[in-house]
């Protein structure tokens, strides 16, 4: 990589999980600092590489969104620098140069990020330079919420009560970053490294518009469980990368729909059990659910990843989130029940699946939400909570509109028969799990 070069002294903005111009917190600090700003953005290679998909959704999501940013600092007589490297390779070329004075970001709670940050750092703090975080993917950052003892919550109705105690103007002020982009350093002819380039290609699986509907908002509590319709805000991804601010989110929230709120405060709940409790990312949060004696069946796991387990709301499911990286969410819970309760399958297996196509795949909520199925999970289903996809069809999809758009062989003879019985299922699931439950 060539080292930029800067005959004056500046400050970075290090773009991740917040990819907007506006309400930018980290942004807002740098635009502030008195120095000119350059807006950094790396396509890390420690995780690119790691993905199987050339067409991955989510890079095309990121490449796209890195060329509108792009397109917006070129008016301005400016460049987002965006790199293809490793994020201490390129915040370390850019200390290189002597000019640099501060790097600013945004907090990221994940086990990787938190290592990768510690270790730039400590780069930085080594030659003088300091390293600014503030709160943004959050309304309220692990460790604001906490029990009166001082220990983190781990069942989530007294996290959320004690979330609105404590819930100040600050938390949800925000930052007019677009306000002050006028401090953006001037133009260097960076252009942004195309798919190509990477080793990826276009993916044909484009993102929902950002925007949030009043409308839906307000009848979300009795629309959201119906996934034949628009009855959710299908926002995920934006909140992911950052391209919508969680605090207008919030803010929508409060104004519409107490009932959409709760859930963007699940997703602070599970933001906090990741930070306080690393381990869960990997293993059971309860210890004793590691004991479950899971089946290996390569073959049944092909059929649920397929979409051909002959139950059609799980069927359902799994062929929307292939074509379309989503799946409405009580499709989610019904699909993850099914794979740890009635095919007995690791959930660390299904969840890794959800993480290779969901394009709003975060890993706190997508594992909080995988061993909440389980039973494995802080605040989870309780293990002998056996969902029925049969019943769950006929209360949600009723007039099987949501079936029929993408199983459009059930009812015919090309459809396959249930792949295993839900009544032998249900009581093999519970006896597997009490006697795993019940050893010492």
């Amino acid at each position: 990589m060539t080292p930029p070069t800067f005959d004056t002294p500046f400050v970075v903005h290090w773009f991740r999980r917040d990819l907007r111009w506006q309400d930018n917190r980290a942004l807002h600090t740098a635009l502030s600092s008195g120095f000119p700003v350059v807006p950094v953005f790396v396509f890390d290679k420690n995780i690119l590489d790691r993905l199987g998909n050339p067409r991955d959704a989510r890079v095309t999501f990121l490449h796209d969104r890195m060329c509108v940013l792009q397109s917006d600092a070129r008016q301005r007589g400016a460049d987002v620098h965006v790199r293809h490297s490793t994020p201490m390779d390129t915040i370390a070329a850019l200390a290189d140069t002597g000019m640099l004075r501060a790097v600013y970001t945004n907090e990221d709670y994940e086990p990787y990020a938190l290592e990768r940050d510690a270790a730039i750092r400590e780069m930085l703090e080594s030659r003088g330079i300091a390293f600014h975080t503030e709160t943004d993917h959050v309304v309220q950052a692990p460790g604001e919420v906490m029990k009166p003892d001082g220990t983190p919550y781990t069942v989530f109705t007294p996290f959320s009560k004690r979330w609105h105690l404590n819930l100040t103007e600050d938390n949800m002020a925000q930052a007019p970053s677009e306000n002050g982009l006028d401090a953006l350093a001037s133009r260097s002819d960076m252009d942004v490294p195309s798919l190509e380039d990477m080793g990826f290609e276009r993916s044909d699986i484009t993102a929902p518009e950002t925007g949030l509907s009043p409308s839906i908002l307000e009848k979300y509590a009795d629309m959201r469980d119906v996934p034949s319709v628009k009855g959710t805000s299908r926002i995920s991804v934006h909140l992911r990368f950052g391209t919508m601010s969680i605090r207008e989110a919030a803010q929508a929230g409060f104004k519409h729909s107490d009932k959409w709120l709760t859930e963007l405060i699940w997703r602070d709940f599970y933001q906090h059990i990741m930070h306080a409790f690393p381990h869960s990312m990997k293993d059971a949060f309860r210890p004793q659910y590691d004991r479950v004696p899971w089946r290996h069946d390569e073959k049944d796991l092909e059929r649920w990843q397929k979409g051909q387990t002959g139950y059609p709301l799980v069927d359902a499911g799994m062929r929307e989130l292939l074509a379309t990286g989503f799946m409405h969410n009580r499709v989610r819970m019904v699909v993850a029940s099914f794979f740890c309760k009635h095919l007995l399958l690791d959930w660390r297996l299904g969840e890794r699946h959800f993480a290779a196509h969901l394009l709003d795949f975060e890993l706190a909520s997508n594992v909080g939400g995988w061993q909440w199925a389980a039973g494995s999970g802080c605040d989870a289903a309780p293990y002998f909570r056996v969902f029925n996809p049969t019943s769950q069809l006929q209360k949600f999809d009723r007039q099987y509109a949501y079936v029929k758009q993408w199983v459009p062989e059930w009812g015919t003879s090309a459809y396959p028969a249930p792949m295993v019985d839900h009544k032998m299922a249900r009581q093999r699931a519970i006896d597997t799990y009490k006697t795993a439950l019940s050893q010492a």
